[in-house]
């Protein structure tokens, strides 16, 4: 995929499935595939993990890492696949700062749908429902023509084989 590289996003709240969407998509193209969880501070992760919500200031300098990981793959022409909650449009627009022609995926569910699968979940720092009530709270959803956005009912398969249709089409020939 060097020819065409992109740099994808994978988004949405916690419990929406972008780890396992994002790796899926990286291996169907060939690239690299990063977590952004894997970025967050330690003090960011021991509020998550103590139940408590990020807010703005907290995730700024993990968003400004992940842009410039962006940038880094870009500068390189390399495309990569980032999973990253890219919660708010100004979050978006800083992550945007590493590519401005940045594709976002946006895995879109509901409270119950995403509750059901963070309930799943044994070993993540991501813990309680005030802190699911506070990312719904923050989301900015994406507006037509910011993302692709699937819904959670669909199998990771799916998602990934219709986002593919579309890069083909409008992105990454």
């Amino acid at each position: 995929m060097k020819d065409a590289a992109c740099r994808i996003v994978v988004m949405g709240v916690s419990g929406s499935g972008k780890s396992c969407v994002g790796a899926l998509l990286a291996q169907h193209l060939g690239v690299t595939f990063i977590d952004g969880d894997d970025y967050h501070s330690p003090a960011s992760v021991d509020k998550m993990a103590n139940g408590i919500p990020l807010n703005d200031e907290d995730r700024r300098a993990w968003l400004e890492t992940l842009a410039k990981i962006i940038e880094e793959y870009r500068l390189q022409g390399d495309s990569l696949v980032l999973a990253c909650s890219a919660l708010k449009r100004r979050y978006r627009d800083l992550l945007r700062r590493g590519d401005p022609d940045l594709a976002f995926l946006f895995l879109a569910g509901t409270r119950d749908q995403l509750r059901q699968r963070l309930a799943a979940r044994e070993e993540h720092f991501f813990r309680g429902d005030a802190m699911l009530d506070s990312q719904l709270r923050d989301l900015e959803a994406p507006g037509e023509g910011e993302a692709v956005t699937s819904d959670i009912d669909d199998t990771p398969d799916i998602i990934v084989k219709r986002f593919l249709m579309w890069l083909s089409e409008r992105r990454c020939p």
